[in-house]
């Protein structure tokens, strides 16, 4: 499983990470977050999902109205690395019970652009394995990379076993932490013989203006990481894996550069069987870390 390990090594190569650090290291290109589905009624429900660690605390002014049940959350460094001093915003995308409350999740918020649904229910595998629970998995295994590298880490939600937020929520926790970057963690729903992964950037809002430039950055290191998964680039939604976007809120109202990733096609089987491994999770996981650490270095962030 060569290919699994290709992303840590990756985040090895880029980052030197002091002994005294502990721990681990949607579509076709038009397509909206709506066409994604709510998990039938015989769905197996994924397993328990992973709690925060007891060292997290929420953090006053990361909440407030649009959060459904879902709190946001502020988790402090593991100890002193290359990220020491950077806040970095992870937004597992949807939640694992947004399907169970269809009201909440549908009324109407404003995406900078025009009104839209406040969140979606996410998309699964044939099987029945939801993108939500994925998209927690690999939020946790990167916050843990992240914070070992001395970051601060704010999630977006702090578990999967609740509703919500709405996007302009996600998008307002990044903003109020002054993140140095954001990432909405994703696993696309498309057409069964489409596979790979796509990067999704913002389009210029006048909100996001500033950072549609430095988010198309992020977007490339981080495609030239990702790679090492053994996931491919879409081969149905953008150009080399990015697509511009000017119907999400999550990057129409952000103002910390941002970018969404669809890790890879749920619906296409195999891609799926990458999805659902959580040696592969944790591979991506290590993609995303290693990205992010490319990008600081090339806008002289860290060194």
């Amino acid at each position: 499983m060569l290919l699994l390990g290709a992303a840590a090594a990756a985040l090895v190569a880029l980052v030197t990470v002091p002994a005294a650090v502990t721990g681990t290291t949607s579509t076709t290109s038009t397509t909206s977050s709506s066409t994604k589905t709510t998990p039938s009624s015989t769905t197996t429900l994924p397993p328990a999902t992973t709690t925060i660690p007891p060292t997290s605390t929420t953090t006053p002014g990361l909440n407030g109205p649009g959060m459904g049940l879902a709190s946001s959350i502020s988790l402090p460094p593991k100890g002193r690395g290359i990220l020491t001093g950077e806040v970095i915003t992870i937004d597992p995308g949807h939640n694992g019970e947004n399907y169970e409350h269809p009201d909440f999740i549908n009324h109407l918020v404003w995406n900078g652009r025009e009104d839209e649904a406040c969140d979606t229910t996410g998309t699964s595998t044939d099987s029945g394995y939801t993108e939500a629970q994925f998209n927690w998995n690999v939020a946790i295994d990167l916050e843990t990379d992240l914070r070992t590298l001395g970051a601060t880490v704010v999630l977006t939600r702090s578990s999967n076993t609740t509703y919500g937020p709405c996007i302009t929520q996600r998008a307002a926790t990044g903003n109020r932490a002054h993140s140095a970057m954001a990432i909405s963690i994703h696993a696309d729903g498309g057409p069964p013989d489409g596979r790979g992964f796509a990067i999704l950037v913002p389009v210029a809002d006048r909100i996001n203006s500033r950072i549609v430039v430095p988010s198309l950055e992020f977007a490339r290191a981080l495609r030239t990481v990702f790679l090492s998964t053994g996931m491919p680039v879409s081969t149905y939604d953008g150009v080399d894996g990015i697509q511009p976007r000017d119907d999400l809120g999550g990057t129409n109202l952000s103002t910390v550069p941002k970018v969404f990733i669809e890790c890879g096609n749920m619906r296409n089987a195999t891609d799926a069987a990458l999805l659902v491994d959580p040696r592969w999770q944790r591979s991506a996981a290590a993609a995303i870390a290693a990205g992010m650490v490319a990008y600081l270095r090339e806008v002289g962030r860290v060194h």
